[in-house]
């Protein structure tokens, strides 16, 4: 019986997780035509799924990486597009 206990108290994280990370991303992507910090929800619900979920930690590590590029192109850093 306790092996059932454990199972269901990860499920019930997973599903938490989910529901809680999916509601902040649906809202994230809600704000990008709506008013609203988007660029600073949509992370913020993928790290939640991340937590839990390969595909969101995937989507998130991309969203960092393009972040930084993006950051280092507008500052003229390493990698940027700036011309000279």
């Amino acid at each position: 019986m306790p092996g059932f206990a454990v199972a269901t108290l990860k499920q019930a994280r997973r599903l938490i997780v989910a529901v809680v990370g999916g509601s902040i991303l649906l809202i994230g992507l809600a704000l990008l035509v709506l008013p609203g910090p988007a660029f600073l929800v949509i992370p913020l619900g993928l790290a939640i799924l991340a937590t839990e979920f390969v595909w969101a930690r995937r989507l998130l590590r991309r969203v960092k990486r393009e972040a930084s590029r993006l950051t280092a192109s507008l500052r003229g850093g390493p990698g940027s597009a700036r011309r000279t």
